[in-house]
């Protein structure tokens, strides 16, 4: 996209043959090895006078020690940032993207900072290195990327380091010449990644939408998990995940939340909280029977739909669900009336369902559809069934037709749409077809490392907008990711102000 050649600082001879041999039309510098020389390169870069473009992206490629001991010779390790002995750190933001472009082309390749050193780094002091949470350790990086900092901080760059020894297999060893070779090796494979990070470089508008990310009952949903395992400690045991994202859960998780699939995993009397996409009766029958503290944290939103299906069943209709079938939402709701309740999923479906003569026919709708396959499924039920009867209000949760609106906005002027969301998550899969409805290419990710650098070579406006699961700080990984690639352009295109706010159970306030 860039039109800018892209320019590889390799330290040693052997690394820059391999990269040549990986990338044939890109400026391969090689820079000499240990911290003098990557001083002095980087001093030409911040001069202008190393050889290669002046403008264009760069990455430092070469091979590392590995201060993680589950990396093995051969694989790659994308910086994040790269750390001085000093205590200076030069970020790289794009990373993520460089790396799942790696791990698309079939190598292994771990995503975190990397540290650079002055001397060799053995023994104890790779375990303390290791300590401060970098995963590889190399001679020149640090240096070499300060010297394209120098040169721009709208440069792109990017650190790329191949694993040649590790804590148990040190250099100076008799398989470091094996091992040397498989790091050489990934180098070559790596530069049809490297040479897609470089296209994808250069300034681009980006259009948020707005609303996004989290909405009421996600973040009520959030917050009585953690209400619950400062109120009781961990562990708290959550039915399913809380909400459907896997950022979300794994944080959780850190702080002591257990996650499981049934209550039978759960040990009898232990503290509990059902999810915001609400259970069958059936479930809290279960809970009560093994005598669990129970936090219901279901969406009132869900709730009401709980309540809707309740009310038409009692009443003797054919109640017809609106949904997708396994979703967790859809089992809770025809849990209430299993004898009643109906699943439908397309016109196709409404076509062929089967009722008793004579009932009276309603329907509900899963909440986090959209507002154009109801209507579609709806229109085909009403012509089956001229008397059908629907909620006093929509089901469509409020946060799904808002970010769904809001996406809309900006896919009309988007040359890509990225939606930042889980692939469980039925409302940012619903974005994701918003915008191709739209005409916009569209895509599920769960964040910056998600994305694929050969979406972005063309693209000069993305529009972002995140699932009602996903959270703000995620968004802004993306953002930060972009920004990595060129100049970025943020461009807030709000639809409506949410103000909604759901109050707490009892049990955590």
């Amino acid at each position: 996209m860039s039109g800018r050649q892209l320019t590889v600082l390799a330290p040693l001879a052997i690394e820059a043959d391999a990269l040549r041999r990986g990338l044939p039309g890109a400026w391969i510098v090689r820079t000499g090895g240990g911290r003098r020389r990557a001083a002095a390169a980087a001093r030409a870069m911040a001069g202008g006078t190393l050889p290669g473009d002046r403008d264009g992206p760069v990455a430092v490629a070469g091979v590392c020690g590995a201060l993680d001991p589950s990396l093995r010779p051969g694989d790659l390790v994308v910086a994040t940032e790269v750390r001085g002995p000093d205590g200076e750190v030069v970020p790289c933001p794009s990373g993520g993207l460089l790396a799942a472009a790696l791990g698309r082309a079939g190598l292994r390749v771990r995503l975190g900072p990397i540290a650079s050193s002055a001397t060799l780094v053995t023994g104890r002091d790779r375990a303390r290195l290791h300590a401060t949470g970098a995963l590889a350790v190399d001679l020149e990086s640090a240096w070499l990327a300060a010297g394209v900092a120098g040169a721009g901080w709208d440069r792109p760059l990017a650190v790329v380091r191949a694993v040649a020894d590790t804590p148990g297999r040190e250099l100076r060893r008799p398989w470091t010449v094996v091992t040397g070779w498989r790091a050489c090796r990934s180098l070559t494979r790596a530069g049809g990644a490297l040479a897609a990070w470089a296209a994808a470089a250069g300034p681009r508008k980006v259009l948020l939408a707005g609303p996004r990310s989290f909405c009421a009952g996600v973040e009520r949903a959030i917050e009585i998990v953690e209400r619950a395992l400062d109120r009781f400690g961990p562990p708290v045991y959550v039915r399913k995940q809380i909400v459907h994202n896997l950022h979300v859960v794994g944080d959780l998780e850190r702080r002591g939340a257990v996650f499981v699939e049934e209550l039978d995993e759960v040990p009898p009397g232990a503290v509990t909280v059902f999810s915001a996409h609400g259970v069958a009766p059936a479930v809290h029958d279960a809970a009560r029977e093994r005598g669990l503290r129970v936090i219901d944290a279901t969406c009132p939103l869900v709730s009401k739909v709980h309540a809707e299906a309740r009310r038409f069943a009692q009443r003797g209709h054919t109640v017809v669900l609106i949904g997708h079938e396994g979703h967790e939402e859809v089992e809770g709701t025809m849990g209430e009336a299993p004898e009643a309740i109906r699943l439908v999923q397309t016109p196709e479906d409404a076509e062929r369902l089967d009722v008793t003569d004579g009932a009276p026919v309603s329907y509900l709708t899963q909440t986090t559809l959209t507002t154009d396959e109801v209507d579609e499924v709806v229109g085909a039920l009403r012509r089956r069934f001229p008397t059908l009867t629907g909620p006093g209000s929509d089901d469509i949760c409020y946060a799904t037709t808002n970010r769904q609106l809001a996406v809309r906005a900006v896919a009309r002027d988007a040359d890509l749409v990225l939606v930042v969301g889980s692939t469980n998550s039925s409302n940012s899969l619903r974005l994701v077809e918003v915008a191709e409805r739209e005409g916009c290419p569209a895509y599920l990710v769960d964040d910056d490392t998600g994305i694929d650098p050969a979406w972005l070579d063309g693209v000069t406006t993305v529009g972002l907008t995140a699932g009602a699961s996903a959270s703000h700080a995620l968004v802004d990984r993306v953002v930060r990711a972009l920004a990595g690639l060129g100049p970025v352009d943020v461009v807030e295109r709000s639809v409506v102000t949410e103000s909604v706010h759901f109050g707490l159970p009892k049990e955590v306030t």
